[in-house]
């Protein structure tokens, strides 16, 4: 969920609550544009657009913001009526107090706390939802949401000093690192669930954003509050933004380069790979992200030849395409894009006249 794009075991989470309930989440899964046939796959992925819409096609199937994953429904609307009680409050530290006593007028709900412990404050989910596996999947969208709503409503990235979580390491533990951005420690305990620390003068920030953004944020969250891992907070979400363009104006790319990127933001390169550096990233781990993240867009699209994609992407040769999109999902481009097809119904082609392929 913090990378670009996302591991197929939040995905198999996220589908938890929906099983239980005896829905068929095929129907979800190819709304959403993922191909049923990546959950078999440990090394797959998707895009945070294909898991934002994943989302949203979960909160319609089972009425409940929660996705199923909780002993009790959260019904539509809920979460968005906890953002307009804490809009107007003066600084973060009265915001995540509000949404605490929010949730807690609801029976077998998510238990919240704020904790101020010397010059740290801690934020926690105290129970474990539930008693099945995904429930730990549900307290981490609890985390995540919180802080990059939180981070949202003061206009700058608030940084984690570590995250911890009660159950053993996943297989896939190092994912959770990228998620949160910080230190990542497990067996915490049987209590807290889900926990994360942060310097404490972070709690007097003042609220910067108002009802008419927040009606803007709704529209998309919180499901893209999950699967997006900044809004607008960090110098690397507008460094991305600028690959973004490039990458979109329907041409072969030119990327912009180090020094075009610090003048648009009016600093120098050294300052500009000196603040990549302190939010844990450079130039070309942005540069390849993006590259991966569209690539894997547009053939799940299937609309655009694989070659003209390439190219797009600023790849001088099918041939080294190729040989990144291996690197990135562990498959081929064709191979990638034949699975979408094959899980779209009656199994239509893409459209181009481009052999199948797939993505990650």
């Amino acid at each position: 969920m913090g990378r670009r794009t996302i591991t197929v075991h939040y995905v198999r989470a996220a589908l938890g609550g929906a099983r239980r309930l005896g829905i068929d989440t095929v129907p979800l899964l190819q709304r959403a544009g993922i191909p049923p046939l990546l959950l078999g796959d440990d090394r797959a992925k998707v895009t945070p657009e294909q898991f934002a819409r994943l989302v949203r096609e979960l909160h319609r199937a089972t009425g409940d913001e929660f996705m199923g994953l909780s002993p009790s429904p959260s019904r539509p609307g809920t979460f968005a009526m906890m953002c307009y009680a804490c809009v107007g409050c003066r600084d973060l530290g009265a915001v995540l107090e509000r949404a605490v006593r929010f949730y807690g007028l609801f029976p077998d709900g998510p238990d919240l706390v704020l904790e101020r412990r010397g010059g740290e404050a801690v934020f926690a989910v105290r129970n474990d939802l539930r008693g099945h596996a995904e429930g730990r999947f549900l307290a981490e969208c609890m985390m995540l949401i919180w802080h990059r709503l939180a981070s949202w409503l003061i206009g700058r990235r608030i940084p984690l000093r570590w995250a911890g979580f009660a159950y053993p390491a996943p297989p896939y533990a190092a994912e959770y690192g990228l998620m949160f951005g910080c230190p990542v420690r497990f067996g915490a305990g049987p209590a807290p669930m889900a926990a994360a620390g942060f310097d404490a003068r972070w709690l007097a920030a003042p609220v910067v954003r108002d009802e008419d953004a927040l009606r803007e944020l709704l529209r998309r969250a919180p499901a893209e509050l999950l699967s997006r891992h900044e809004y607008g907070t960090t110098v690397a979400e507008q460094v991305r933004r600028a690959f973004l363009r490039a990458l979109g104006e329907g041409r072969p790319a030119r990327l912009p380069e180090v020094a075009q990127l610090a003048a648009r933001l009016a600093v120098s390169p050294a300052t500009l790979r000196r603040r990549l550096q302190e939010e844990g990233t450079s130039y070309r781990r942005l540069k390849d992200q993006v590259r991966r993240e569209v690539a894997i867009t547009g053939l799940a699209e299937g609309r655009e030849p694989i070659a003209q994609l390439a190219a797009r992407l600023g790849f001088s040769e099918d041939t080294a395409f190729h040989r990144a999109f291996r690197r990135w999902t562990g498959t081929t481009p064709g191979a990638y894009r034949l699975a979408g097809v094959r899980a779209l119904p009656g199994g239509a082609g893409p459209r181009g006249g481009d052999a199948p392929g797939q993505e990650s």
